[in-house]
């Protein structure tokens, strides 16, 4: 690793007076993978839109292999060896992956005047075989696993040449059998000399494939340090640059206290088979399981989202018919989805808006609503949650995935639910908006509120919840108080299919 493929040092940019980035650097090795971290607002998206060319820079230097260059568009990146891999793929699914990769540059036959679909599935077949990889170069991409559409975004890359690829919170969406089969064809770009910028929020990962990692903190750059001479702990004091939430476990709740919700023989189709549980006052109850469990099934169920086959839902004692998301937040019932952009809120609209959206019945008069107590509303939960915001007036797609998050929360506070259930509830946002997540929910709990908590990251299970339920295809295969839980335990009961339980 000794030839320098970027070295981007004293970079500037503002937007509208407001100084995102200061001063800062970042340089790239062939054949590294180089960590770019930070909280959300940092300044890393900046920095690489800078490389790709999508925004100019207002001061400082690129260097390209050892060349001063200025990157005026993301072509232009594209021309000299650079590429970005987006957390959300761009790919277009009703097309082959072979068109995929070769979109716009098609090969062609008889003066330009047909495409040469034999050439194109040719040329991409050999790109496959080169990364080992087992896709059909005629596969409809809308067929692909995730992770394989993540492989065909590589190759895409690969067949301009890239020498340098940007890789944008590249497992957000995989399995860990999927993560390794990316972290293995990371290993093969290295070993080409290709030089990888690494972007996520997972800090196990940084030390498992990186090579070294910058860290950046609110526009400016903070430190690189190798991979190896440092820790995790270390890495994380100085993206935060603030003390963290460090409960070392779930806070205490009343065993014996009221049963808020109970849920009964629960069924839907293969992905929710006879499911129940009780949730009580003041709990945090947290629901573990792979992918595919059906979790998040069983969530939208109980909110009304999804029709049920059969089952009994009771809120306070009093059996409930709950055949919407309407009639689920009249009974006191609140639900943050996993996927909060499509479901939990509205990007292009402003904070106050969106954190009536639960509530807008109490801020009508006479079919007219009363701006001034939205206003009012939405300030008491911003400085409640401790929303980082110039205004309510914001829009709340210019605020970090982290404030998005309070935001939700705080349209179901304001509605004023008991009953809250969080599914995913950090997924996307950094260590310091976790740690405040974390804190949130706790104190939500201490207060009385019962909290239902999906999560796919099993220290975040066990550091929060008061009890665990376990799901594996469709049924819960264990409930367990937190008291000497162990992930390994989890894990035994979230791979206990059925056929196993007949035993």
């Amino acid at each position: 690793m000794s030839e320098w493929l970027v070295s981007m040092t004293g970079i500037e940019k503002s937007f509208a007076g407001v100084h995102a980035l200061k001063g800062c650097r970042f340089e790239l090795q062939a054949g590294e993978v180089h960590a770019l971290v930070g909280e959300n607002g940092a300044g890393k998206s900046t920095m690489m839109k800078i490389l790709t060319g999508v925004y100019q820079l207002d001061g400082g230097e690129i260097a390209y292999r050892g060349k001063p260059v200025r990157i005026a568009s993301p072509k232009e990146a594209q021309r000299l060896g650079i590429s970005m891999i987006h957390q959300e793929l761009n790919l277009a699914p009703d097309l082959t992956v072979a068109q995929n990769i070769f979109i716009g540059r098609e090969p062609r036959r008889l003066g330009g005047l047909l495409l040469d679909d034999k050439t194109m599935n040719a040329r991409t077949e050999a790109l496959l075989r080169q990364m080992n990889l087992n896709i059909e170069p005629t596969a409809l991409v809308s067929e692909l696993t995730v992770a394989k559409q993540q492989m065909v975004e590589i190759v895409k890359a690969i067949s301009y040449e890239s020498q340098v690829l940007i890789m944008d919170e590249p497992t957000a969406a995989l399995s860990d059998a999927e993560i390794e089969e990316l972290f293995a064809m990371i290993g093969k770009l290295r070993a080409r000399g290709v030089g990888i910028v690494y972007i996520s929020h997972r800090m196990a990962e940084l030390k498992a494939i990186c090579d070294r990692i910058t860290v950046m903190r609110d526009g400016s750059y903070i430190d690189t340090v190798a991979t190896k001479e440092t820790t995790v702990e270390r890495i994380i004091a100085m993206m935060v640059g603030r003390e963290l939430y460090h409960a070392e476990g779930p806070g205490s709740y009343e065993t014996d206290a009221e049963v808020v919700l109970a849920v009964k023989g629960l069924s839907r189709g293969k992905t929710i088979k006879n499911v129940g549980f009780e949730l009580r006052k003041g709990e945090i109850l947290g629901i573990a399981g792979l992918i595919g469990a059906g979790r998040t099934e069983v969530a939208r169920a109980i909110f009304g989202a999804d029709p049920v086959d059969a089952g009994e839902i009771y809120v306070k004692g009093r059996r409930v018919k709950i055949a919407s998301p309407h009639q689920a937040v009249a009974e006191g019932i609140g639900y943050l989805s996993e996927d909060r952009k499509r479901y939990g809120c509205l990007v292009d609209m402003d904070i106050k808006t969106n954190v009536a959206l639960a509530s807008l019945g109490r801020f009508s008069r006479l079919s007219w609503m009363s701006d001034a107590e939205i206003e009012q509303a939405a300030e008491r939960a911003v400085e409640r949650l401790g929303v980082k915001t110039p205004s309510v007036r914001q829009r709340l797609g210019n605020l970090s995935g982290g404030n998005q998050q309070k935001v939700i929360i705080g349209k179901w506070l304001t509605e004023d639910c008991d009953i809250l259930i969080f599914d995913e509830p950090t997924r996307g946002i950094d260590i310091g908006a976790k740690s405040e997540i974390y804190k949130l929910l706790d104190g939500l709990a201490r207060q009385g509120k019962s909290i239902i908590m999906i999560s796919s990251e099993l220290p975040e299970i066990l550091r929060l919840s008061h009890r665990i339920l376990v799901m594996c295809e469709g049924r819960i295969t264990a409930d367990l108080p937190n008291q000497g839980v162990t992930q390994e335990t989890i894990m035994h009961y979230a791979t206990m299919r059925e056929e196993a339980l007949l035993v």
